[in-house]
């Protein structure tokens, strides 16, 4: 059976699809297919960020770096739409207005949870198309999808190109993404990307702005580095991950949730290699709520990364997800948390959690 698409996107077909109360998907039974026009399409915000604007970003009044990345990006964007880069007056500080930002773009540098994405996307909607916005996993599937000259003629007519959670754990990737970046400078189009700093090198200085500036070479002059400083918002003041369900409830849950999806989680682990990461947004069109039974430690470094990804679609889509097992801040072994993939694992658990917790309401 073929998924009927939302109309503001090209078709994907995935099959089988339900989603009636008693009648759950299965997200083992679905192998999407999805054409190259929709990855570009889809180069937007996800549902979680669709309506943010840098007036709705609430900065911690004990972090003024939170208010001055505000500023900045306001007069990147005021410059973007042809005016002076000014950033309006705020009253949560009182402090000057920053320095004008560099010709091609800034870098948002900081810990989890502290906005970055919320400012990204905000930056999105202030300024006018062709404008196109994905993660760093996304934006190297396009480049996959389209061929490499491809992608640079296809993102060269943007005026904005928005990178989250940019990645410099793999050698090739960021050689690629740094070579697309730089025939897009040489076209024109202006940058704005996100990335982490581990939690326990926040007070270290720029650690992730000087990998990243270093990574990007030649691109290095035009970015403007700004820290955005904080604690995980997902966690201020909230308890750790909720306790699990029995299987029992979840399966209740699902039963009842019209357009719930419910899957024994092993099952779900061994079908990921089936579904290319860029359609795992695909994977879950028109599931609402997520429901899995026997959450286990994931041992596989592979079939971890891929839990990553999925995590992240399910976190754009704002998925809730009961599950039974181990909770979510014991799904990574400690000696992956320490690996070289600790910001992805990091990223997923604060996720993951959260989506947990969202169901627990």
């Amino acid at each position: 059976m073929t998924t009927v698409p939302a109309a503001s996107r090209p078709d994907t077909v995935t099959e089988p699809i339900a989603g009636s109360a008693g009648s759950p998907i299965a997200l083992t039974d679905r192998r999407p297919v999805v054409p190259a026009e929709r990855l570009v399409a889809e180069m937007v915000p996800p549902p979680r960020f669709s309506d943010v604007s840098f007036g709705t970003y609430i900065p911690d009044p004990g972090q003024p770096s939170q208010y001055e990345a505000v500023q900045v990006l306001e007069q990147f964007a005021g410059a973007l739409n042809g005016g002076n880069g000014a950033a309006p007056k705020r009253g949560w500080f009182r402090r000057s207005a920053p320095a004008p930002v560099g010709p091609a773009g800034i870098y948002l540098d900081g810990g989890y949870g502290v906005g970055k994405t919320h400012l990204l996307a905000s930056l999105w909607h202030a300024v006018p198309g062709p404008k196109a916005f994905g993660t760093f996993v996304e934006l190297t599937n396009l480049v996959g999808a389209l061929g490499f000259q491809q992608a640079v003629r296809t993102l060269s007519d943007h005026r904005l190109l928005c990178i989250d959670e940019f990645e410099l754990d793999d050698p090739g990737d960021t050689v690629l993404v740094s070579t697309l970046l730089g025939r897009l400078v040489e076209n024109g189009v202006k940058l704005c990307a996100t990335s982490n700093t581990l939690p326990e090198k926040l007070g270290e200085g720029r650690f992730a702005a000087a990998d990243f500036l270093r990574e990007i070479q030649g691109l290095s002059a035009h970015f403007r580095p700004m820290r955005i400083d904080g604690q995980d918002y997902r966690h201020r003041g909230l308890p750790d991950a909720p306790p699990p369900y029995g299987d029992a409830e979840v399966d209740a849950v699902a039963a009842r949730t019209p357009g719930a999806s419910l899957d024994d989680f092993d099952t779900l682990l061994a079908h990921l290699p089936a579904v290319h990461p860029s359609r795992y947004g695909a994977l879950l069109d028109d599931v609402t709520a997520v429901c899995l039974r026997g959450v286990r430690q994931v041992e596989d470094q592979s079939t971890a990364l891929r839990l990553v990804v999925l995590a992240d679609r399910m976190y754009d889509r704002e998925l809730p997800i009961t599950a039974s097992g181990l909770p979510f801040d014991q799904v990574f072994p400690e000696e992956m948390l320490r690996g070289g993939y600790r910001k992805k694992y990091l990223r997923a658990v604060s996720r993951l959690v959260a989506l947990a917790r969202d169901s627990a309401k």
